[in-house]
């Protein structure tokens, strides 16, 4: 008895450690690798949270109240961080690395519960360095991930009124979050002979309406303006839906390398509608996500595929598991090992790949690195007041702190509606230009020849050229004085 008690207790000390020693260990090595990662969407949030942080509102332009930022919860988080530790960008990389982490936590802690251990240690190594989502570091979607994971694994172990601040949590991080709500309450709804939990819808509503209401009244609207934007973007004819945009996705991060995946992901599919029907669940809302953005007709921007993920992996476990099934017992470790090998293996391969690409941002050689120059550039050379027009607004206007006219409807709506099916971003950019009249252009050599030759040369000066030879990048970006 006392043996039983004392491994009793050790299991319970081992539980209480793994969870903090795998997230350390998680955030150490994407540090080790990914602490200079960065890509321009995110850093519009970024300018939200810092002006939120030195009390100007909840504005990107001060005095403007807009909302360009998808996800409310992180920027107040960012907000409340910067007053601590200011690097926002820096900041928001390793929330995402330990948001990654508690989400392999919450996916294993969902395997052990639907009685898929396989899929669970699967999910812990291969979830935190899938590379699509170790792509995302700096925004709200590792965070966003995680939260709707955790609210999961709280509805799997029936802790209602958890998942419900969970589901609350997702939506307020970002909208979409809405989905895992709906496919756990209908679920519930359906499994209880159709009993509500009320403390559980109480519990939602208290967390989300106080900033829908918010915003209806700060901004009108609570929608993000952002949603239209992307939509018009996404019906250009030289844009890519969500839908069509898929392939290109799988071969940026070259596909080969995860054919493994997708053999142990398709089994995975198989063996849950024979003997795992608890999974159909996750890939419910992994189906409803799919569907609901394809219908929404957005662009297919890279980070909007990131939720599909946890259904892959999960996928690609429960593979594993049928193999392990099929297998003769005595080659069980053999086949396991082998696999996770062959996995982790392919998965390294691809994360080198971003790293490499990563390093060159050490460098600031290449597009963000010029644009963080341009940025600080205009915030040393220029008056506060004066306004910025370019085409990316994210770390140029973060690094400027001036204000912004953006050429593709993020940050002033009416551009937005200039992006017509047979247009192109030069003809927004002429008219957002011609409408608003900025202080300041910033655009690459020949990226815009209209807007050069007839609205630059006559009411523009050229006053500064980044070499993009200098910086590995093969086009200038020239700031022009239109004062």
């Amino acid at each position: 008895m006392v043996i039983e008690n004392r491994r009793v207790q050790m299991q319970k000390a081992g539980k209480i450690f793994f969870a903090p020693a795998y997230i350390a260990g998680v955030v150490l090595l994407l540090n080790l690798f990914f602490s200079t990662w960065v890509y321009d969407d995110p850093f519009i949030t970024y300018r939200y949270a810092e002006n939120l942080r030195r009390g100007l509102g909840f504005v990107y332009n001060a005095d403007e109240r807009v909302l360009s930022t998808t996800t409310p919860l992180f920027t107040i988080l960012l907000a409340l961080s910067g007053n601590i530790y200011s690097g926002l960008p820096r900041l928001a990389g390793l929330l995402g690395m330990t948001a990654l982490a508690a989400g392999g936590l919450f996916l294993w802690d969902l395997a052990r519960t639907w009685n898929a251990p396989m899929a669970g240690w699967g999910a812990l190594l291969l979830y935190p360095g899938f590379p699509l989502l170790v792509s995302t570091l700096g925004s709200e979607t590792p965070l966003y991930l995680a939260f709707c994971l955790g609210a999961f694994a709280f509805y799997a172990h029936r802790h209602y009124p958890l998942t419900a601040v969970f589901a609350a949590l997702s939506v307020l991080t970002r909208p979409d979050g809405i989905l895992i709500g709906l496919t756990l309450a209908i679920h519930h709804f359906v499994q209880d002979r159709r009993r509500i939990s009320w403390m559980s819808l109480a519990v939602f509503l208290g967390l989300t309406l106080p900033w829908f209401i918010f915003a209806w009244i700060y901004f009108g609207s609570p929608l993000p303006v952002t949603l239209a934007a992307k939509q018009q973007q996404g019906a250009m004819e030289i844009s890519r839906k969500f839908i069509s945009g898929l392939p290109g996705i799988f071969m940026f991060y070259d596909w080969r390398p995860y054919l493994l995946t997708a053999g142990l992901a398709l089994a995975g599919l198989f063996f849950t509608f024979r003997r795992a029907g608890s999974w159909a669940l996750l890939l419910c809302w992994t189906v409803l996500y799919f569907l609901v953005y394809s219908l929404l007709g957005v662009s297919g921007y890279f980070w909007y595929y990131a939720p599909l993920v946890p259904g892959l992996i999960a996928l690609a476990g429960l593979g594993v598991s049928s193999m392990l099934k099929n297998a003769l017992r005595s080659f069980h470790f053999i086949t396991l090992s082998m696999i996770f090998i062959a996995l982790v293996a392919s998965q390294v391969y691809q994360l080198r790949q971003l790293s490499k690409h990563q390093y060159r941002n050490l460098k600031m050689n290449n597009l963000m690195g010029l644009y963080r120059v341009a940025g600080r550039w205009l915030e040393e050379h220029t008056p506060p007041q004066a306004t910025v027009g370019t085409l990316e607004v994210g770390i140029i206007g973060y690094y400027c702190q001036r204000p912004m006219v953006d050429f593709t409807g993020l940050i002033q709506p009416e551009v937005g509606k200039k992006l017509t099916r047979y247009g192109t971003y030069e003809d927004s950019a002429i008219w957002a230009v011609e409408h608003y009249r900025p202080d300041y252009l910033v655009l690459f050599e020949d990226q815009f020849p209209r807007l050069e030759q007839d609205y630059a040369a006559r009411h523009c000066e050229a006053v500064q050229t980044f070499l993009g030879n200098s910086l590995e990048h093969p086009i200038n970006l020239i700031v022009y004085s239109c004062r």
